[in-house]
């Protein structure tokens, strides 16, 4: 594994600025590499889109989607069953009527449940989704660097204007970093 600097950019300008400032100090450039982060929910790692298999916030969505669609199109279903049998007598529009009622009834019982606020996240739910949140979008700067030259690397990312600097262990090949992940959050150190 090797030992990499990067920081985030708000454009590609002010990162090679950066570049051309750590080249001054005699950074080589195939120890540099710049390159851009969607933002997060944007990275396509699933073939319909998105970074996550399923929305964490959707959970226990499908359970109460059907209790709604139950309870509701129940009450559709007695109020329209009643409804045509003050009109008429005969069975088959009792049915209709019922059918009809269930309907709507099951389909406002969804909509309505789905749209309810959620319970709260317990602590646990809260620091597992921090870690997966991934990084905000911009033009990320990585410097491929040796441990007694990080700390004047970390200094130059960020006069130049270099946000969220972190110290990171990853593949470097070709001048690049290989392994990077987007949808890891950066591990930033306070002393760094």
């Amino acid at each position: 594994m090797s030992l990499i600097v990067a920081a985030r950019f708000d454009t590609f300008d002010a990162a090679e600025r950066a570049a051309t400032a750590l080249m001054s100090e005699g950074v080589a450039s195939n120890d540099l590499h710049t390159f851009f982060v969607n933002p997060p929910g944007g990275h396509d790692r699933y073939p319909m889109g998105g970074d996550q298999a399923a929305d964490p916030d959707s959970e226990g969505a499908p359970l109460s989607a059907i209790g709604g669609a139950a309870a509701v199109g129940l009450a559709g279903a007695l109020i329209g069953g009643l409804i045509a049998l003050s009109i008429t007598d005969s069975m088959l529009p009792i049915v209709g009527g019922a059918g009809v009622g269930a309907y709507i009834g099951s389909l406002a019982g969804a909509v309505y449940s789905l749209g309810r606020k959620r319970p709260s996240r317990t602590r646990q739910q809260v620091t597992q989704a921090k870690v997966h949140e991934g990084r905000p979008s911009g033009v990320v700067l990585a410097v491929h660097t040796s441990p007694e030259h990080e700390r004047r690397i970390a200094e130059i990312l960020r006069a130049a204007g270099g946000v969220e600097v972190e110290r990171a262990q990853g593949r470097w090949a070709n001048g690049r970093w290989e392994d990077f992940d987007p949808l890891v959050s950066p591990t930033l150190k306070k002393d760094f």
